[in-house]
């Protein structure tokens, strides 16, 4: 029987859900708040949901190791705290004893790679996280790899680039009022749509080797941060936010923090060797489908 467990429903995890989850004969899944009030489990659609915020102090829910020991594969898409990964700090034991569970999928951020200067970068390229939240992702990285490595389970961690879909994109932007455009000469980012996030997973689950590796996923064009912004106007048919230099502009310390890292992700490995297919191999792809679909009106 495959059944699936989702720690951290967030917005990535639902996208999975969403796309793929008819084929599991059981979700079950946590928040760190239920939206629904009530006393033990919440059905959210077709999903089983238990709380489960991850404070060292809290006592979980014996039904999520229950439900542990039922799945045949686990997502992780929960952050890390100050203390590390909330699963592995309460359900380490249960998720490696647990003799169904086969697959694991670790779902990280291609924010590891810290400052490349604008290179072209794979997997394995120097880690430089630049701030505590990068470097508690590293080490949570391979505190996955290593419980496969002495579990004989699969684990597969996928370094996301930014994520857009539904609902997260620079159309629903301009249309609030707060998309920007930045200039700044020489940087890059990284995107993947949720739906391409969603086939990765897919395609890291059905891998027939026990085996653990880390995938970037990506699209398969970095480009200025200003393009999709731009391209976006163009499909709403209003005129951009106007250029502001990366030098004037007003930004959090999270936000300059995040603009510190210049990197070309290559997706080679995940197209290649993971099997993956981009439904939406650049920005313009991503944004018309968006905008056919009434995004941003």
């Amino acid at each position: 029987m495959s059944e699936l467990f989702v720690f951290g429903l967030g917005f990535s995890a639902q996208g999975y859900v969403r796309r793929c989850g008819a084929g599991y004969q059981r979700v079950t899944a946590t928040r760190r708040q239920l939206r629904e009030q009530a006393t033990g489990p919440a059905a959210a659609g077709n999903v089983v949901m238990h709380a489960f915020d991850g404070s060292a102090t809290a006592t979980p829910d014996p039904a999520i190791a229950a439900a542990l020991g039922r799945a045949s594969h686990l997502l992780v898409s929960a952050r890390p705290d100050q203390a590390g990964d909330p699963a592995l700090r309460h359900f380490s034991g249960p998720i490696a004893g647990a003799a169904g569970l086969t697959h694991i999928v670790y779902l990280s951020t291609v924010g590891v790679y810290g400052d490349h200067q604008g290179a072209l970068i794979e997997e394995g390229a120097e880690l430089r996280p630049r701030d505590a939240h990068y470097r508690a992702r590293v080490a949570v990285e391979q505190q996955w790899l290593e419980l496969g490595r002495a579990a004989g389970k699969s684990v597969h961690v996928l370094r996301l680039a930014g994520i857009y879909g539904p609902g997260r994109n620079q159309l629903v932007k301009i249309r609030e009022g707060v998309a920007h455009r930045l200039i700044r000469p020489g940087q890059v980012f990284n995107r993947i749509h949720v739906d391409d996030i969603a086939a990765a997973i897919d395609a890291a689950f059905h891998r027939a080797q026990v085996e653990q590796r880390i995938w970037n996923v990506t699209d398969s064009e970095p480009c200025a941060p200003q393009l999709p912004v731009e391209y976006a106007a163009e499909l709403l048919g209003v005129a951009p936010p106007p250029a502001i230099p990366f030098e004037e502009a007003e930004l959090t310390p999270m936000a300059r923090s995040f603009w510190s890292g210049n990197k070309r992700v290559s997706n080679r490995r995940m197209r290649e060797e993971l099997g993956v297919t981009l439904a939406y191999p650049s920005y313009r792809e991503g944004l018309a489908a968006l905008a056919a679909a009434g995004e941003g009106r």
